[in-house]
């Protein structure tokens, strides 16, 4: 075997464990803010629903599966250097490594292949598992987030192009009405992905990207990082709580990216994470060596 098969084997053989990993475990951003959202709530129907979250939790790392039984349609956002050197094998590694995962962990069977209606039993498809990338120029560097996008928190998915007129109003408008009328699909406490631009495949793209965010995570822009805790305030506020059985504290988080858009046109897409975001990261050097982003060192 050459140094190349060697390095992109090692890959797969990690990602498999990997994707295996995060479908069992939550981050620990994720299953930190949790605890803090617990500790907040009044009332004993708002305990037991967390009470039975963190049960869970802990039979899912006692018995070794998966914490949902949707354990979703696989994505990974990937941002590789244009040096790194199994640059051209990701795909078909991911790909395998998809496939080991879901017989290996086990995951559930979410693939249905468009018009033939057909589940494909592997978790790979037409374009599946979905592949988000940008390339970063002169690195040998590459980060992935891995995330499993299960059928409840995808219910919301929505996205729109506003009138002009409509404004910053309209996107704060339109992020209510989201969450009213589908939010509780999700499985509350929701994180919230928004993602403006100039057209609807730029902001739902970004408002997928936002949810790989660390929880609780501001915007760089002061005006930016101001908008999302107000939405997260005003979120709050409805009082749909925890598996949308009332309570304080909705949301996880609100999390916006953004794209410079046409003068004419204001695009604002919405993306939703579940109580169970499994939402993961992993950094890979050159030398196939790497670092775990969302867990302690030496789980895999």
């Amino acid at each position: 075997m050459d140094q190349r098969a060697e390095l992109v084997q090692q890959f797969t053989d990690v990602m498999s464990r990997f994707t295996a990993y995060f479908g069992k475990h939550l981050p620990e951003d994720v299953y930190g803010k949790l605890q803090e959202l617990r500790a907040q709530q009044h009332t004993e129907m708002a305990g037991i629903i967390y009470d039975a979250m963190f049960k869970d939790l802990a039979l899912a790392e006692q018995l070794d599966r998966p914490i949902c039984q949707d354990t979703g349609v696989i994505q990974y956002f990937i941002e590789v250097g244009d040096r790194f050197p199994i640059l051209g094998a990701i795909p078909e590694a991911l790909r395998e490594a998809t496939r080991r995962a879901t017989f290996n962990a086990p995951l559930r069977h979410n693939a249905v292949q468009i018009f033939e209606e057909k589940n494909t039993g592997n978790n790979t498809g037409k374009r599946i598992p979905w592949l988000d990338w940008d390339i970063v120029p002169d690195s040998d560097e590459c980060t992935i987030y891995a995330y499993m996008a299960g059928g409840g928190c995808s219910l919301p998915g929505t996205a729109k192009v506003l009138m002009p007129v409509e404004g910053y109003e309209g996107i704060v408008q339109y992020v209510f009405d989201t969450m009213v009328e589908r939010g509780i699909n999700a499985c509350p406490p929701v994180l919230v992905g928004i993602g403006i631009g100039g057209s609807v495949e730029v902001a739902a793209r970004l408002s997928k990207k936002a949810l790989m965010r660390p929880v609780g995570s501001r915007h760089p822009n002061a005006r930016g990082a101001e908008m999302e805790k107000r939405l997260q305030e005003g979120l709050d506020r409805l009082n749909i709580g925890p598996g949308g059985l009332t309570g304080v504290n909705s949301v996880m988080g609100v999390h916006i990216e953004e794209a410079a858009r046409h003068p004419s046109c204001l695009a604002v897409g919405i993306s939703m994470g579940c109580w169970a975001h499994r939402r993961a990261g992993i950094k890979w050097y050159s030398d196939m060596s790497y670092e775990l982003l969302s867990y302690p060192k030496g789980v895999l």
